[in-house]
């Protein structure tokens, strides 16, 4: 039985779970969209997972959701003699002339343009900022000297963390584009973008999705640079969610700034009505133990009391031994807090007169009035999906139904908070339309005789407009 939560649980694919069954448990259990990591990801590999995903869809009217998260720039250093210790005060000089096997003297960066970015007085992490280095000298071509401030045992390949440096990569290195184009080929339902710095960067991959399909995707903007709470007023105007992704958010910028910083980015993804993600350790301990620790426990109900649309599981699913129960833990810890009153939407109503100003407007007037006189459901129907994003963003107590005859939105609509969506494809006069809904809501159980139900749509429904229609029923 699929669960009646509205906050929504992306889980990431993996070897943990790549069998049918397990797929189809973790979905009965609360999944609802599941992560693609590029960073690991083998294209035949996916391919046959997205297939079984989009099989059991089809199979049990499930509506799941898959979201291709690529890696992004990730800075690495080369292969590094066994066991190499670095103690703090040592000098070490990062090289990019060449691919030297590293030791505790010199390590090779595979970013070339590393001495050129990077200046005295700033910091490198290394290895999840297990080791901590401050730049002395570069020569601005191939050297960079640092002193080693925390010190520690030098791994192979592992990750580099430039907090204090403005670098020149984009955000799509060729590998993202390659993975971008193979995502786009799959008609994956969402992209998420790692190290979002400038507004830039999701331009191009628009650019991107814009040459190699016909549909939009939609785009989630991975926050984890400082650099991109500098401009994440532009950011959000660009993307269509955010991920609060706080693995590299937590590196890059001291540990302790973090609690804030994400219920910072979740005001601000409230704010501007579009969906957000709380990612990363989650639930850790589960890899491992079939009991998450209160901490944790606590974690997920205060992202969801924040705000959160959806909650990620990351290493838990894609590796750990209990993919299923992790899952079965989250949406036990979701419902038990969702419904609080404590959870607060930011109330700024529709100003700006865009073209979907009155589709806004109407929007929230549901959302509110349903609250009003207690409306079991909102009903509306779409073919772009945007009520759907405008009705989730306020947050009402009624179900939001969404019937549309688009099967690609059917799908990309199950990361929004709260959204159910069924297909619809008669295309009959308003009046039937709406009997015709209802009667199917109440058949589905969602309402009974003596409900209020608001209806959105288009009016005359074959042009597929916009909506400008708010009607209420009583169901008989």
């Amino acid at each position: 039985m699929l669960t009646n939560k509205k906050t929504k649980i992306v889980a990431t694919l993996g070897p943990a779970c790549s069998t049918r069954e397990t797929i189809k448990d973790m979905i009965d259990a609360g999944v609802n969209v599941f992560r693609v990591n590029f960073s690991h990801a083998d294209y035949e590999d996916v391919k046959e997972k997205i297939n079984i995903i989009r099989g059991l869809n089809k199979e049990f009217g499930y509506t799941t959701a898959i979201l291709g998260d690529l890696q992004g720039p990730k800075l690495r250093v080369g292969v590094m003699e066994e066991g190499v210790v670095v103690h703090d005060g040592d000098l070490i000089t990062f090289t990019t002339a060449e691919d030297i096997l590293g030791t505790a003297k010199k390590v090779f960066m595979k970013y070339k343009n590393f001495p050129n970015d990077v200046n005295p007085g700033e910091r490198i992490l290394l290895d999840d900022g297990k080791l901590i280095f401050e730049i002395v000298e570069t020569d601005k071509k191939s050297e960079v000297v640092a002193r080693v401030i925390q010190g520690g045992e030098l791994k192979s390949k592992k990750g580099v963390n430039l907090p204090n440096t403005k670098i020149s990569l984009p955000a799509m290195t060729e590998k993202d584009i390659e993975d971008a184009i193979f995502a786009i080929g799959q008609n994956v339902d969402w992209i998420a973008l790692s190290f979002v710095k400038t507004p830039r960067d999701l331009q191009d991959l628009q650019e991107l999705i814009a040459e190699h399909s016909e549909y939009k995707i939609p785009i989630v903007a991975k926050i984890e640079m400082p650099e991109a709470l500098e401009n994440i007023d532009k950011i959000v105007a660009y993307c269509d969610a955010l991920m609060v992704a706080r693995g590299d958010l937590g590196v890059e910028l001291p540990a302790h700034e973090v609690p804030l910083v994400q219920k910072e980015l979740i005001r601000r993804a409230k704010t501007a009505r579009i969906p957000v993600i709380v990612a990363t350790q989650m639930m850790e301990t589960m890899i491992t133990s079939l009991t998450p620790t209160r901490a944790e426990v606590n974690d997920v109900a205060n992202s969801v009391m924040d705000g959160a649309d959806a909650v990620m599981l990351s290493g838990e699913t894609a590796t750990g031994n209990y993919p299923v129960q992790v899952i079965q833990k989250m949406t036990q810890i979701i419902e038990a807090v969702e419904d609080s009153p404590l959870i607060q939407v930011p109330q700024n109503t529709p100003q700006i007169k865009t073209k979907r100003f009155i589709t806004k407007t109407i929007c929230h007037h549901a959302a509110t009035m349903a609250n009003v006189i207690k409306a079991k459901a909102i009903c509306t129907l779409t073919n772009s999906g945007y009520t759907a994003f405008q009705i989730s963003a306020w947050r009402p107590n009624a179900h939001i139904l969404v019937f549309t005859s688009n099967e690609r939105i059917l799908t990309q609509l199950n990361l929004l908070w709260g959204v159910k969506s069924f297909m619809y494809t008669k295309d009959v006069s308003t009046d039937d339309t709406v009997t015709d809904v209802n009667e199917i809501v109440k058949q589905k159980g969602f309402v009974q005789k003596g409900d209020f139900l608001i209806n959105l749509a288009a009016m005359p429904i074959k042009d597929k407009g916009m909506v400008n229609t708010l009607r209420v029923s009583e169901i008989e």
